[in-house]
């Protein structure tokens, strides 16, 4: 049988929500981590499942404690669980995100989050020159179904980068820091048995996306790869 995410999971997560504290999780924490152990079976399956068609690297697990050390919550626990699945090799760019989290918070995710300057150029340059492809990508009924058919704007510059012009045509993408696109799942969708499936079919439609982007980021702007 499919392992999912246990009702369990987002119970503990609820309650951690409004106990957040280390003597609480010292209390409870079997129940930590006998959430754990399920939630990284289903990461497992995830993987599995992606690797029928894509190639992953590594598998992060986000900690659950926090680092309080410059910022004012000094609440010790994330009250999310989230993993993000890398793919392999240098010439596949992008990554896959889940976040588990109580009150239909939960979401799913890739992209381009904070790329490296260089990178975050190359990307820039790109859209310049012609955004019709990553356009096309990002209006597909079933990626737009699924994502919304827009990027993420966090952390957009307000007008344009420097060299760029704000009156540009696509100044809406040369303008963004992170190319990222996310879709949210209800409490009742995240425990649904069929939800291994339907994360797996959501990041899958991510593919042309990264596809496109991987071929940006190993090529300049003639199209000649830079790779070694």
């Amino acid at each position: 049988m499919t392992p999912g995410v246990p009702k369990s999971s987002l119970e503990f997560l609820a309650k951690l929500a409004i106990n957040n504290t280390k003597d609480w999780m010292d209390e409870h924490r079997k129940e930590y981590q006998s959430s754990e152990k399920e939630l990284k079976k289903f990461y497992a399956e995830i993987e599995k499942g992606l690797n029928i068609t894509d190639e992953i690297a590594k598998v992060k697990v986000f900690r659950i404690n926090r680092d309080i050390r410059f910022s004012k919550d000094k609440t010790p626990y994330n009250m999310h669980r989230s993993a993000s699945f890398s793919r392999a090799g240098v010439q596949r760019r992008g990554s896959y995100y889940l976040r588990i989290e109580p009150g239909n918070k939960s979401r799913l995710g890739g992209g381009f989050f904070g790329p490296e300057p260089d990178d975050l150029l190359r990307i820039r340059k790109e859209f310049e020159m012609d955004a019709s492809e990553i356009r096309a990508i990002l209006s597909a009924p079933k990626f737009k179904k699924i994502y919304g058919g827009v990027f993420n704007t966090w952390n957009a510059v307000k007008t344009a980068p420097n060299g760029f012009s704000k009156d540009d045509p696509n100044i809406d993408l040369i303008r963004l820091k992170n190319f990222v696109v996310t879709h949210n799942f209800t409490d009742s969708e995240v425990v649904a048995p069929n939800f291994a499936e339907i994360v797996i079919e959501h990041f899958e439609l991510l593919r042309p996306f990264f596809d496109y982007m991987s071929d940006v980021l190993t090529t300049d702007l003639n199209g000649a790869s830079i790779l070694p």
